[in-house]
């Protein structure tokens, strides 16, 4: 990326998973540096909760404040960087995506957090759904869906295993089965 800003920009959205309206609306006094998070303001019940967000992230944060300066009190964490300074918009912090994804040739959207830690084994599915803040596990399932693309290596090695043929197990008798759930 070319400056401190779009790195922490794209730092914060990858590691807490916040929506773009959440990370944008962020102040400086939303910045708790020691507990390693960032206070939003959740888009379903307006209240102020707290997202972790990486040790690289306040990394390139506190960067990015050191170059740009501290916002005024009150003010937007993330500003235009040309002219006055104004709150970076949403339009304007998806070029800063897009350019991400035409350096690192990446399909990077707004979900891949949430995405990838979903698909993380290591995290419960209830762990991310407090982490993203999801009402309902359903809504946080939705991340879980294996794409195509995600399978392509999976089915290259089942295209070159031989087939198997089924076989059943030696103790198998078709009659047990139908003592138990009768004749079709």
């Amino acid at each position: 990326m070319r400056c401190d800003r779009d790195r922490a920009l794209l730092a914060c959205y990858v590691s807490s998973g916040a929506r773009a309206s959440e990370l944008l609306g962020v102040r400086l006094e939303d910045v708790d540096w020691s507990a390693g998070r960032l206070w939003v303001i959740t888009k379903g019940t307006g209240q102020r909760d707290p997202v972790p967000a990486s040790p690289q992230a306040f990394a390139y944060t506190a960067a990015y404040l050191d170059q740009a300066g501290l916002p005024e009190p009150g003010g937007p964490l993330w500003r235009t960087r040309r002219g006055e300074p104004r709150p970076l918009t949403y339009w304007a912090m998806r070029r800063v995506l897009q350019r991400a994804n035409s350096v690192l040739g990446t399909n990077y959207t707004l979900h891949t957090a949430a995405t990838r830690m979903a698909r993380d084994p290591s995290l419960t599915l209830v762990e991310v759904q407090t982490i993203l803040r999801h009402a309902h596990l359903s809504t946080t399932a939705r991340y879980t869906k294996v794409g195509l693309e995600d399978l392509m290596d999976k089915l290259a090695e089942h295209y070159q295993r031989p087939r198997q043929e089924v076989r059943w197990s030696q103790t198998y008798d078709p009659a047990d089965v139908e003592a138990v759930f009768g004749a079709r």
